[in-house]
């Protein structure tokens, strides 16, 4: 058995379809989706992970501006940049890009963000919201890891789902919202870590196996019960010296061996990944709805 191969960027660019036409019906009546991106310092991922959402922006007809602070801006003048951008109503969405340089304090600068332009979902608000199932937004990453198993056809309800990881950005919000009582939730959710007795005893009752540990190649073949669905947000660089970077990217997961007795599995890159920034953009899109009383959807 050679498993379907869940292609993330296939499915992105169809929820993208989806929102151009909730950006033009939002714009018929005269709304605008706006976001804005801070970001501090010239980390090169951070620069790069910026200018891919603000191409994605451009692409669905959403506003987009990004603000950039200096490596050594005091934390005060962070924090009043985004108070700035609350009041300001050309943006519905505010994103903070994440490292923030060490000497500010990164909880207290996502903390001020208003919750309702809080598009990444990471507020202490947001969070406690989506713990009893009323969430402002979805955090970007989980809510992509619903939807690549929705529209791929493998609703995870009254499915075993083990999540590897425990992280504030995945497995933790993910295992929130997949257990929810309500439609594409409904799981059975077991969450793994490091304290994880026998790790690979409790992944083999999987019917639903999702990677985000952050550690390459962590889940083996063996780990894997036949016919489980496979989904691997890691993102590991690895020395190879057939590339002319002198590195390729892997996931998570042995994808070659792993493919081979899954029924389904996401591939590292074009799995999660195009996922994230989709959902940023569904957010924003939503936040501008509520905002302006235009829901489209």
């Amino acid at each position: 058995m050679t498993a379907k191969i869940i292609e993330g960027t296939k499915i992105a660019e169809e929820i993208r379809e989806e929102l151009k036409v909730r950006v033009e019906r939002l714009r018929e009546k005269g709304v605008i989706p706006g976001l804005v991106m801070l970001r501090v310092g010239e980390d090169p991922a951070s620069v790069s992970y910026v200018r891919g959402k603000s191409k994605a922006s451009e692409e669905l007809g959403i506003y987009s501006e990004t603000i950039v602070l200096p490596e050594d801006a005091k934390e005060e003048e962070v924090l009043a940049k985004v108070e700035e951008l609350n009041r300001d109503p050309r943006f519905h969405g505010i994103l903070v890009q994440l490292p923030l340089p060490k000497h500010i304090d990164s909880d207290k600068v996502l903390n001020a963000i208003e919750p309702r332009k809080d598009v990444d979902g990471f507020h202490p608000v947001n969070v406690g919201r989506l713990l009893i199932g009323e969430p402002y937004f979805l955090p970007c990453t989980p809510h992509g890891v619903q939807q690549l198993l929705l529209r791929s056809g493998y609703d995870p309800g009254g499915k075993h789902v083990v999540i590897c990881g425990r992280s504030n950005i995945v497995g933790k919000p993910l295992m929130a919202i997949l257990m929810q009582k309500k439609k594409g939730a409904n799981a059975t959710v077991t969450v793994c870590h490091t304290g994880t007795r026998d790790l690979a005893a409790v992944t083999r009752e999987a019917d639903i196996l999702i990677a985000a540990m952050g550690s390459p190649k962590a889940i083996t073949a063996d780990m894997v019960k036949d016919g489980a669905v496979v989904i691997d947000v890691g993102v590991n660089r690895i020395p190879d010296a057939t590339k002319k970077s002198g590195y390729r990217l892997v996931g998570d997961t042995d994808f070659d061996a792993i493919k081979e007795k899954a029924e389904a599995i996401s591939p590292v890159p074009g799995g999660v990944g195009p996922m994230t920034v989709t959902m940023l953009m569904v957010n924003t899109v939503r936040a501008a709805e509520e905002q302006s009383g235009l829901k489209t959807n």
